[in-house]
């Protein structure tokens, strides 16, 4: 380790940040570090605390459990756990981006991968016919092979009777046009052209209509058009929370790296395509005639936040004067900060209004978005940034943040610029808290639960009562099944027609699909209805799902615990033997669905939930996690790089791990994984080197 302002560094953290983040931000390297110890020295101890605070509210709601009494408002009022509302406010983020206040889809994305990273910030655009012609949006996946012109012609009337909703023209169908110059029914919604492309605005999210008569789509179109390409995934966020694996300081420097390129511009990622090497760069901007004989500018690209860790955890990437390891969320805080200031000092690959755009997870009330605020205040004091400059998302995904959520806000009022449910881990959350309430429902009947209602209809009416719209993001939470596009197009619209004004996709070409529904959806509309609702009940949001007089058959029982086995052990074992944190894992119905540490917080806790009231014992845990493992190294067979979770007769480090998350779950901190997850890939990465 290297001291740097009394703080041991490790050497890769070090010399990352000296020789390539430093250069060209004027900030010497002995002023950086002098005032990084400064951030730690002030703002560990009361990290610290928050921690402590959360411990003891949770050992509080036990108790009360435990004495068979209800852990209702007033009780948490009395502990301090639900404060008073704030008065009515409007928040007031200053300069933000355009996109901050349109509608339409975000991507999340893993920062260790730099090629998914690049696919990501270039899905601003998408080609509607490609989203359409390659999934199961508009019926069975295709066979590989020759081009399908049944198919096609499908995909095409579909994509042109969109037109027909969003940019109707003055007379006849979009279907019936020749080419040329076409006549709207808004002659506003005509905004440019490249060329004979033409470029459309609908809802405030653009459409180009390619015409290019020498395309193979288009030399067999009536009117030319090749493609009609779709403004897709406005934002996206790059995380470095839950979809990623990052245990020590070659991973966080990685992770670190790749965010640097982003800032920079210069990102790129190679990787071979059938004998020959693709090479992937962020997309540059568009460029457009306008009627008049102007130019209109478009971004190329993505306006992309980064995903801090939360305050949990710790790294030893950096060493503390009392020899502990650094808070990981400060570290993050700093960091991440630093090496945006290429984008604001002259890159200017993402943010046109010089804004630097952080999501901040996990946090629990609003101590804890206080304590985020003032981080920031010290972070842009650290870079010499004019007050808030950072802006926070603030992740509604905990308990305590969703009853507390206006006065979280009002914490952050004045840089805040999303807020998003999380339903995945406000789940996990929601189990934990109420861990000894009694054995929860099963997993398939969260979703119909009244506390899950209740906090989807205040997430949007409270975003709304504190001046969101116009202002801010007002998110939803993912679509977690990238194969079913189909089910996508039916079922997603619900989260624009909720008011929210983005929501979470897992893939460019969801991103594309999903972009039709804001134009099927006015969300200003819907979100200038919503303004005159009263507010959800709280007391329905702190309804806990316990399952009231239930007895479960025993195959009712097994049923649940493989289901929830198969899930933890096809996500654990490439966390801990790959350092995957986040990718398509075959569910128990061989469905691939998107897991990541939320989801696995679900179903650990769900587990250790029964084993705590005495659904199930031990014994049948290890029989689920014994049965489970067979199916899921049947699953991963095709996976060069996968080894069997029981290995010479002996459970693996993922299975033990796995193990350990079920019956060590009612004791960890708020149900997080992140603790035992990292305990065992560090291990797995020691015994490897």
């Amino acid at each position: 380790m290297w001291d740097r302002a009394g703080l041991a560094v490790d050497p890769r953290l070090a010399r990352f940040i000296e020789d390539e983040v430093l250069p060209g931000t004027e900030i010497a390297a002995d002023a950086f570090w002098q005032g990084a110890a400064e951030i730690f020295a002030r703002f560990t101890p009361e990290n610290r605390a928050l921690l402590v605070a959360r411990d003891e509210l949770q050992a509080a709601i036990d108790a009360r459990y435990d004495a068979g009494a209800p852990a209702d408002e007033a009780f948490l009022r009395s502990i301090g756990y639900l404060r008073a509302e704030p008065a009515p406010f409007t928040i007031a983020p200053g300069p933000v981006d355009a996109e901050l206040t349109m509608a339409g889809p975000q991507l999340v994305v893993p920062v260790l991968n730099a090629r998914f990273l690049l696919n990501a910030a270039n899905a601003r655009w998408g080609s509607l016919y490609d989203a359409l012609y390659g999934t199961d949006a508009i019926g069975e996946i295709p066979e590989p092979g020759a081009y399908d012109t049944v198919r096609g012609a499908a995909v095409i009337a579909w994509a042109k009777a969109l037109l027909d909703d969003a940019v109707p023209l003055a007379d006849g169908t979009w279907a019936d046009w020749r080419g040329g110059v076409p006549v709207l029914a808004d002659p506003g919604q005509f905004v440019g052209r490249r060329d004979e492309t033409l470029l459309l605005r609908h809802n405030g999210l653009h459409i180009e209509v390619v015409v290019d008569r020498s395309h193979p789509i288009g030399a067999s179109d009536p009117a030319g058009i090749a493609d009609i390409v779709l403004e897709s995934a406005l934002t996206t966020i790059c995380d470095f929370e839950d979809s990623i694996a990052a245990v020590d300081a070659e991973d966080k420097v990685a992770a670190y790296a790749n965010w640097l390129g982003l800032m920079r511009g210069d990102l790129t990622a190679s990787f071979a395509k059938g004998d020959r090497t693709v090479t992937r760069r962020l997309a540059d901007d568009r460029r457009y005639t306008t009627p008049d004989g102007g130019e209109i500018v478009l971004p190329g690209r993505s306006l992309l936040f980064v995903r801090n860790v939360g305050h949990l955890m710790t790294t030893p990437a950096l060493r503390l004067r009392d020899g502990g390891e650094a808070p990981e969320g400060i570290l993050d805080a700093i960091v991440t900060s630093l090496i945006a200031l290429h984008d604001l000092n002259g890159a200017r690959a993402n943010s046109r209004a010089g804004s630097i755009y952080i999501v901040k997870p996990k946090m629990h009330g609003t101590d804890e978005a206080a304590f985020t605020n003032r981080l920031f205040d010290a972070v842009e004091d650290l870079l010499a940034l004019p007050r808030h400059t950072i802006k926070v998302g603030v992740m509604d995904e905990e308990r305590r943040t969703s009853a507390n959520l206006a006065a979280c806000i009002h914490a952050v009022k004045d840089r805040i610029v999303f807020i998003n449910t999380g339903f995945l881990d406000r789940t996990g959350d929601e189990i934990h808290t109420a861990m000894h309430a009694g054995p929860m429902v099963r997993k398939g009947e969260m979703k119909a639960a009244d506390w899950i209602k209740a906090y989807e209809h205040r997430n949007v009416q409270i975003g709304l009562a504190c001046g969101f719209a116009g202002r801010a993001q007002i998110g939803k939470g993912m679509w977690a099944a990238p194969d079913r596009m189909a089910d996508m197009l039916r079922d997603k619209i619900a989260h624009p027609l909720s008011g929210a004004n983005t929501a979470w996709v897992p893939s460019p070409t969801a991103a594309t699909l999903h972009a039709t529904h804001y134009h099927r959806v006015d969300v200003a509309a819907r979100q200038a209805d919503r303004t005159t609702e009263p507010v959800a009940a709280l007391a329905a949001l702190l309804t806990p799902p316990v399952a009231i007089g239930r007895n479960w058959r025993p195959d009712e029982i097994r049923e649940e615990l493989d289901n929830n086995a198969q899930g933890i052990l096809g996500y654990v074992v490439r966390w801990v033997d790959q350092g995957v944190g986040c990718s398509k894992v075959p569910d128990i119905h061989d469905i691939g669905l998107m897991e990541d540490r939320a989801t696995l917080r679900i179903s650990a806790q769900h587990m250790a939930n029964w084993l705590l009231h005495g659904v199930a014992t031990s014994d049948d845990v290890d029989g689920a996690l014994n049965r489970m493992a067979a199916k899921v190294d049947v699953q991963n067979a095709g996976d060069p790089l996968y080894t069997s979770l029981i290995r010479d007769g002996q459970p693996s480090a993922p299975f033990l791990a796995a193990r350990e998350l079920i019956l060590e779950g009612a004791a960890q901190p708020n149900g997080y994984t992140e603790p035992l997850l990292h305990i065992w890939r560090t291990r797995v990465k020691g015994a490897a080197s």
